[in-house]
This record gives C-alpha cells, sequence and structure tokens, in this order.
C-alpha cells in the first residue's frame, strides 16, 4: 500500500460530466473540498473538471455547464489538463448505460497515473479505470447491481462485490453510492492517520471507519447511527464506556424501555443487534488504538472492553483474519 506522506497541498481533480449525480460528484468533494481544519491533514486543493465537448480544446479554462441526472446544472471552469497536475484523480461515478470513455478522459487518466497520481474510481467509475486498463490482472470493486456486467466485460479483473472498497495503492475502486465516503476516508485514514479521518467523518456525521477486514479489504459494515434521539443518546454512552461491562437490561433502563421493546427500537434502528453493535464499536476502537500508537496490546483489550488480550485476539482473528500485532504491522507499512 502507498501512503502518501503528509504535505502542505494536495491537489486533487475530480470529473464531472453531463448525466452525473450530484451525490456522488458530492462525496470527493465534502472529504476533500472543505477545510476541516483537522491536524495532520493538508491544504486540498479541489478541481472538478470535465472533458472536452466536441470541438473545444481540452486544455482551455472557461466556464463549461454539465448537466446533473437531478434536473439542474453545475457549472465547471477546468478542463481534463488539471489532471497533468493532480496528486489526486477521483472518478466519482460514470454514465448508468456504461459508455465507452473518450479517448481524450482515457489517455488524461492514463498520463496521471505514470506521474505518480493515484486514482480512484467511485461506484461506476470502476468501469472507466478499467476501460483505461489500470486494473488488468487486479482486483476491484463497484456497484452490486452492475456486478455481472463487470465480470463480463472485463474478464481479466478479480471483482470483489462483497467489499466496500479495494486498494492496490496507486489505484482504488468502491463499491456503490455511501461506500464512496468509506473509500475518501479510507484515503484520509491510511495517508494521514486514524484521527484525521474520524474528525471529517464527526462534520460528516458519518462512521469513521466501518467494520470489516484489514484495511483494504472492508467487509459490509454494520449500521451504526440512529435517528432517535433516547437511543442516540444510550449509543453515546456506549461508545463513552466500551470499557465497562454493558448489560442489556441496564441500557434499556437508560432508554426507559422494557428489555423487549428496547432490543426491538435497537434493531429498527440500527440493523443490528445490542451485542454485534457494541462487537463492532469495540473492533473499530482496537484498530483505531493499533493504528495510532505503540500501546500494548492487553492495555488496548482492557480499555475496549474485551478484558484481556487473548479475547482481542479472537475476534480480531475472526472478524479480520489478522492478529492485532499483524494488523498494526501491516496498517503502518512495517515489515
Amino acid at each position: 500500500m502507498r501512503t502518501i506522506k503528509p504535505v502542505n497541498r494536495v491537489n486533487v481533480a475530480v470529473l464531472a460530466f453531463d448525466g452525473i449525480s450530484p451525490f456522488h460528484l458530492s462525496v470527493p468533494c465534502m472529504v476533500f473540498g472543505e477545510h476541516h481544519g483537522a491536524a495532520g491533514l493538508p491544504q486540498f486543493h479541489l478541481s472538478v473538471c470535465t472533458p472536452p465537448t466536441s470541438g473545444s480544446s481540452a486544455r482551455a479554462d472557461k466556464l463549461r455547464t454539465v448537466r446533473t441526472n437531478a434536473g439542474f446544472s453545475i457549472q465547471t471552469r477546468h478542463g481534463l489538463h488539471v489532471l497533468a497536475r493532480a496528486d489526486m484523480v477521483v472518478i466519482p461515478s460514470w454514465h448508468d448505460d456504461l459508455r465507452p470513455a473518450s479517448p481524450e478522459l482515457l489517455k488524461a487518466i492514463r498520463r496521471a497515473h505514470q506521474a505518480g497520481a493515484r486514482i480512484i474510481g467511485l461506484c461506476l467509475g470502476a468501469f472507466v479505470l478499467a476501460e483505461a486498463g489500470l486494473l488488468d490482472q487486479r482486483s476491484a470493486s463497484t456497484h452490486w447491481a452492475l456486478a455481472k456486467e463487470f465480470a463480463e466485460r472485463y474478464p481479466q479483473i478479480r471483482l470483489d462485490p462483497n467489499v466496500l472498497y479495494v486498494d492496490h495503492g496507486d489505484v482504488i475502486t468502491s463499491a456503490g453510492t455511501a461506500a464512496g465516503i468509506d473509500c475518501c476516508l479510507h484515503v484520509l485514514r491510511t495517508s494521514y492517520g486514524a484521527e484525521a479521518a474520524a474528525h471529517v467523518a464527526r462534520r460528516m456525521v458519518v462512521a469513521p471507519h466501518r467494520q470489516g477486514g484489514q484495511a483494504q479489504y472492508i467487509e459490509q459494515p454494520l449500521a451504526v447511527l440512529a435517528t432517535d434521539e433516547r437511543l442516540a443518546q444510550v449509543l453515546e454512552w456506549m461508545l463513552a464506556h466500551l470499557a465497562d461491562a454493558q448489560h442489556l437490561d441496564e441500557l434499556a433502563a437508560r432508554a426507559l424501555m422494557s428489555r423487549r421493546s428496547f432490543t426491538r427500537h435497537f434493531q429498527q434502528q440500527t440493523g443490528t443487534t445490542v451485542g454485534k453493535w457494541l462487537l463492532n464499536q469495540r473492533l473499530v476502537f482496537a484498530q483505531r488504538q493499533l493504528e495510532a500508537g505503540k500501546r500494548s496490546i492487553d492495555d488496548i483489550a482492557m480499555d475496549s472492553g474485551f478484558g484481556s488480550a487473548l479475547l482481542l485476539r479472537r475476534y480480531f482473528a475472526r472478524e479480520f483474519g489478522i492478529s492485532p500485532s499483524a494488523y498494526r504491522r501491516a496498517f503502518r507499512g512495517e515489515d
């Protein structure tokens, strides 16, 4: 995995095209385009660019109108030439009909990759990266609804439809829709640290790191947020007391509910059981501790609520297929 070293400025180019989904376009703009003020984060300089229309120049900086699929238009002022100076290029999606990318776009992406830029294909953007030849003999992810189409069109690529994203360092692909948020936060997390990613995630009111396997291959997540105010307060309390034993009857009392009502309401709001949610949060906490420093496995196990290093290792191996020590070494790029 390639790790981007913290610098004062990172140039990010995001592609927009006629028919783009406003949500998909907003994801990298929210993560990299806003001044979050997190310690350890560089200044991201984000440029939204568009492919040239017929007869226009790919280099000209001028206002261009891009129609979204939501019935309104936006204006951009950059052409594909900004990819030449980009440290990161994001293709946030692609046309639903999966039409071929223009030769100009494919050429610009290949040149940016050859120059050392990290290329990110979110959702259907993976089709563009595949067409550019950046995924040959590699694994990739894309929206599950078009996984069969992707596999048939690009048999030389190993498609994994069961992960949120696949990171090869220089090239990253993600699954559909909200997985783009996970992928962009993953870039922050692996490049600038867990605390920087958590800071941005808090600003966006999303989970900073959804449960899964090793950092490059994240399994489908468990829901974390709840919209009910009473339940949300209980979740906040649970997160603040991960090291403590948490009993179902006591949690139900905090929510002013019966045990049966609480478990049913919890399932409806979070999509999972109390036990699974709590285990997920304890594992996430342990991951952040392993990533952030050199605390002992015993201390991390106590603070995350597992009680012993033995239990932490057992659950870590079961969920991620790796030991806590090996996870820390792999995340930090140590042999």
